[in-house]
């Protein structure tokens, strides 16, 4: 069957086969979000689809409704679901109906990147995540004129009472873990915690540096501290976060509004930090994370800046001192398991993202919106809909 004609059969259902959701829709660049009642078709093939009990707001979907990435504009947004599996598709092999998932990003898994284990580099990945549809053009979400909607948002659009994602993207979790909690593991979360485990495999005894003490940074910093980072240091330019930070496990806390924070990196740490994390996405922080490095340092970068955005460094100072700069999606991890093993830190008490949420209902999400954007809050959580319902 040609990609064409499956775009069209999948916008075929029977009237009676769609299904009543509201969701959270962008209209157009950098408005407030607008509740509309749509209508979202049944799950097909190896789909599921999922009744979102809540989903966390992370800085992309920010960065989509201002269109720093091209998102199709009226969109559906949203890519850090959490909920229970209300239906399946006849190809679904692991999950079934009552299963509770977190949902992350949408990734081939037939490409060379994925087959080697590193889907956040598969070859669709921009397409599964930011195109607006999935990748034959096709739509689950409509209005009540059976209009298509932009959606499949990171293979997902889970600001919606209901989303529909692949099973490879929905990550089965036990139900004692408490489900309105856990969206953010499948994108911020795991892109803090990933970058620092997987991504610099940061050493017992080393130094490391969060350039940003954002839910990404600080996930960062608790990820340091379960590799056994000997000294932890947090910049940012918020004393509330950096207090939090200090909470968590900083061994020393940086204002950048007060100390030259690339010297004041050196001297904590005796000429440069060993491994560093920029989730800030401002240019000027990534060349200061740069220069903070010691010998043979590693700063990965997680921060986000619109497309095509230059950033400068001193190539001898990266030369000379074998310094790396490490891109990073993801935290450059394959999902399933890391978001699991997570889980199960949680459960333990050694991994207390919680500590970084603050849960609002569906209905104040443009005051979840400002709180992020003027750093009230470092990680909203949505909650949608009760999972004892």
């Amino acid at each position: 069957m040609t990609h064409h004609n499956k775009a069209q059969n999948n916008q075929q259902h029977d009237a009676n086969d769609l299904l009543d959701i509201t969701a959270a829709v962008i209209p157009e660049k950098g408005a407030d979000f607008e509740f509309q009642s749509l209508k979202i078709r049944p799950p097909q093939g190896d789909e599921v689809l999922v009744k979102i009990v809540a989903t966390g707001m992370c800085h992309t979907d920010l960065s989509a409704r201002d269109q720093y990435y091209p998102v199709p504009l009226p969109v559906v947004l949203g890519h850090e679901g959490a909920g229970i599996v209300q239906a399946i598709g006849d190809d679904v092999k692991d999950l079934e109906v009552g299963d509770h998932v977190i949902l992350t990003y949408g990734y081939c898994g037939h490409c060379d990147q994925c087959y080697a284990g590193r889907q956040p580099y598969c070859a669709e990945f921009f397409e599964r995540n930011f195109g607006g549809s999935d990748v034959d053009g096709s739509h689950v979400i409509s209005d009540d004129d059976h209009k298509a909607m932009n959606d499949h948002f990171f293979s997902q659009s889970s600001f919606a009472t209901l989303a529909i994602s692949r099973e490879n993207n929905a990550i089965k979790v036990p139900k004692e873990a408490p489900i309105e909690l856990l969206g953010p593991l499948g994108c911020g979360i795991q892109t803090g915690a990933g970058g620092v485990i997987n991504a610099l495999q940061v050493t017992p005894g080393s130094s490391f540096v969060t350039w940003g003490a954002g839910s990404v940074g600080l996930s960062g910093l608790l990820a340091a501290k379960l590799c056994g980072a000997a000294t932890i240091i947090a910049v940012d330019v918020v004393d509330s976060r950096l207090e939090l930070a200090k909470e968590l496990g900083a061994t020393h806390v940086i204002n950048s509004k007060d100390k030259d924070a690339v010297e004041t990196v050196k001297d904590i740490t005796g000429g440069g930090a060993n491994f560093a994390l920029e989730s800030t996405g401002v240019p000027e922080i990534l060349t200061q994370g740069i220069a903070a490095l010691g010998s043979i340092g590693k700063i990965a970068v997680v921060g986000a800046p619109p497309l095509e955005t230059p950033a400068e460094f001193d190539v001898n100072d990266l030369l000379i001192n074998g310094k790396s700069i490490i891109g990073n999606v993801e935290g450059d991890i394959a999902p399933k398991k890391f978001v699991t093993d997570l889980v199960d830190l949680y459960l333990k008490g050694d991994f207390p993202f919680d500590k970084l949420v603050k849960y609002y209902d569906f209905d104040d999400i443009n005051q979840a919106v400002k709180d992020s954007e003027d750093g009230t809050t470092l990680k909203p959580i949505l909650k949608i809909a009760d999972p004892e319902s």
